[in-house]
This record gives C-alpha cells, sequence and structure tokens, in this order.
C-alpha cells in the first residue's frame, strides 16, 4: 500500500466517515479541525433511502443513529394569527432517518478517535505539493508533509481556497441566506411556520430551534461575528408579522447563531495532485436535504477506491470522480431558497397547495428516493 498518511480537514460528517474507512483499509489518517472542539447540538439532518443506510449499515453505526434519531415531527405551516394553513409531514422534512448533525458527530468520533488523531482548534495555512507528498503548514501545529490531503471542510472550504483558488471561483450564489439559532422563550412546543413574499420563519421541531430563510442580495460580512449576523436577521425580519418579533427577540439574546449563504458549488475536477475535495467542499450546499447523504456515500467510495488502487492517488481519484459527478447532480439541481420562502404569496399558497394532496406529495419523496438512491455501490 502506497499513499497511507492521510490528511482531512474538516471534522462533521464528511471527514470523520472518511476516517473510518481509511482506518479500516489500513491507513494512517490525522483530522483538523478549526473549531475547537466537536460541534455538539445543531440542526437535524437526514438520509434517504436504502443507498444511504446500507452505507451507514456497511459502517456498523447504523444501530447507533437509530438509537439518536428524532421523532421527525409534522411542521405546521400557518399564517399571521397562527391559523393552520396545512401540515408538512415528518417524513418529508426528516427522510427515513434523522438525527441532529451534533449525534451524528459524535458517533462518528467515537468509532474513530482510538485509531486516529484529531487535532482540533488549527488550521491549514499552506499546501505545497512535492514528488514524495504534500507539505502542510498550520496555525498553531508545526509542518508535516503527508501523502494525500482531503478537504471536507464544507462549502467555504479552506483546503479548495488553498488548492485550486479563490471561494469567488467556484462558489455561486443562489439568492438566499438561512440562519439557524438556538433560542430560548418557549417557542418549541409544536413545529410552526411562517412565510411572508421572499422570507421564512420556523421555531419548534427537530430541525433547529429557530430556523430563517430569506431572499436576499449578496452581502459582505464576517461569518465569526455574532453581532453582525444577528443585525442581518434583525433587518431581514423587520416588520414581519406572526410571532417574528418575539422570536427576533430571542434572536437578540441568542450566543449561538449561524447564518450562511444557499450556494452552490461548481467545480470542473475534484482533485488536484494529492489533494481531492469530499462533501460539500465539491458538491454542496443548496439546503436540499442530500448533503449528509452525499458527504457519507462520497467518503465511502472514495476510501473504497484509494484501497482498491493500493493508495494509488490517480487512479482512486479518477474513479472516484467518475462515480460521484453523476450522483451529486442532485446537489447541482436544487436549491431549496425559492422553496422556503417563496417570492409571492402566489407561490407561498401554491407550495402549501402540494402538502394538501397526498398524491403531489408522494410524487415529491419518490422523486428524491430515486436520486438518493441513483448509485451502484461497489463493495471494496
Amino acid at each position: 500500500m502506497q499513499n497511507k498518511n492521510v490528511l482531512i480537514s474538516g471534522a462533521s460528517i464528511g471527514g470523520p466517515a472518511l476516517a473510518h474507512w481509511l482506518i479500516r483499509y489500513g491507513f494512517n489518517v490525522t483530522v483538523v479541525e478549526k473549531a475547537p472542539a466537536l460541534r455538539l447540538g445543531g440542526q437535524a439532518v437526514d438520509f434517504k433511502g436504502q443507498t444511504h443506510l446500507t452505507v451507514l449499515d456497511r459502517m456498523g453505526i447504523l444501530d447507533d443513529v437509530r438509537k439518536h434519531q428524532t421523532d421527525r415531527v409534522d411542521q405546521e405551516i400557518v399564517d399571521a394569527d397562527g391559523r393552520r394553513l396545512t401540515v408538512i409531514p415528518g417524513e418529508f422534512t426528516g427522510g427515513d432517518l434523522e438525527i441532529t448533525r451534533g449525534d451524528l458527530s459524535r458517533i462518528l468520533y467515537d468509532h474513530t478517535a482510538p485509531n486516529c488523531e484529531y487535532v482540533f482548534g488549527d488550521s491549514i495555512t499552506s499546501l505545497t505539493e512535492t514528488p514524495g507528498g504534500v507539505h502542510v503548514t498550520f496555525e498553531r501545529s508545526a509542518p508535516r508533509t503527508f501523502d494525500l490531503v482531503v478537504g471536507a471542510d464544507g462549502i467555504h472550504s479552506n483546503v479548495r481556497r488553498l488548492a485550486f483558488g479563490p471561494e469567488s471561483d467556484y462558489v455561486r450564489f443562489l439568492g438566499h441566506y438561512y440562519a439557524l439559532v438556538a433560542v430560548e422563550g418557549g417557542f418549541g412546543e409544536v413545529a410552526r411556520m411562517y412565510n411572508e413574499p421572499g422570507r421564512m420563519a420556523a421555531v419548534g421541531g427537530s430541525k433547529a430551534p429557530a430556523f430563517f430563510v430569506f431572499a436576499s442580495e449578496q452581502l459582505d460580512y464576517d461569518r465569526y461575528d455574532l453581532r453582525q449576523q444577528k443585525d442581518i436577521l434583525a433587518r431581514a425580519y423587520a416588520g414581519m408579522g406572526w410571532r417574528t418579533p418575539a422570536i427576533m427577540e430571542a434572536v437578540r439574546c441568542s450566543e449561538d447563531v449561524y447564518l450562511d449563504s444557499i450556494s452552490q458549488v461548481t467545480i470542473d475536477r475534484y482533485s488536484k495532485g494529492r489533494v481531492v475535495l469530499l462533501g460539500d467542499s465539491a458538491y454542496g450546499n443548496t439546503l436540499g436535504g442530500f448533503g449528509s447523504g452525499l458527504a457519507v456515500v462520497g467518503a465511502y467510495v472514495l476510501a473504497g477506491e484509494l484501497s482498491a488502487a493500493g493508495g494509488d492517488h490517480h487512479v482512486a481519484y479518477a474513479r472516484y470522480e467518475e462515480q460521484l459527478r453523476r450522483y451529486a447532480k442532485v446537489a447541482k439541481n436544487g436549491n431549496a431558497g425559492p422553496f422556503l420562502a417563496p417570492g409571492t404569496r402566489a407561490r407561498i399558497g401554491m407550495r402549501n397547495w402540494i402538502f394538501k394532496y397526498p398524491f403531489l406529495l408522494g410524487l415529491m419523496m419518490k422523486a428524491a428516493d430515486k436520486l438518493a438512491t441513483d448509485i451502484e455501490l461497489r463493495t471494496y
């Protein structure tokens, strides 16, 4: 086996999932994560269709995920007076299996940490490819050389920026932002969602304590500045009806706010030399409910191909891309922004209308299942 020493950037889902498989195949793995510790809590993520469940089963974590799954609660869509207009079934938003991102991260970490080096609170600052590997420098740790480097660090991938070029070359803004906020104030007894043209506010349920989606021009702000994120939300939701003023007051008091754009990664190749991209860094994030499934399937394929090729990254990366390029088209074609925050009252009504007719809802769920299973899993 060649190229046995692998550095993975990102300890959310795709990175630890890849570490799991690489360890099984005899690789030495280091995972570096910018956050000081595992990011627990957070919104719920879901898995759809037999392909996703098969990969979780082959990983040996399916039972653990099921033990921590959410209740996939139904969500009421309400008017400004709080009257129920229609209901989004939990199986529509929660897929076949739903779990909070934090619980999934913990499961993956617990399965890999005994045989994997995790470095938290650090980040890669440079990547220099040499004939024998990749020389890597870090913000805090001493420089090291690895055989291969994997960017599993999200849509704002640091590895992609260092190896491929600036984010603006590969990430396309799709006209909406979303926010996940931990709020207090008794909003979570029932999952409810309210729309006005171009804006959606939701509280309760398993996805997040408070969840927002709104149409906007592209914004220039610091993603790590809590005050800036709160100010953006305050401006976006000023004057909105229903319980929004009280919700925004709770947002003002929160210390846990995540605001980001709904954007799409467009890149003509997933690898460059010894560096390869996995998950949202390569094929996300349109908030369409497929990101976690794509990450775990991508990790399964990438690790399997590296093992099958005896560590030959030239062969393995090409085979990985050949399989994932078509499968990941669901992220390329999707955009949840206009669905969650329709731009007109007429479009809001049309969206709500879908959930009143089980036949239409069934067609949508069948289409989602087809997209989630549109790959033939090899046995490595």
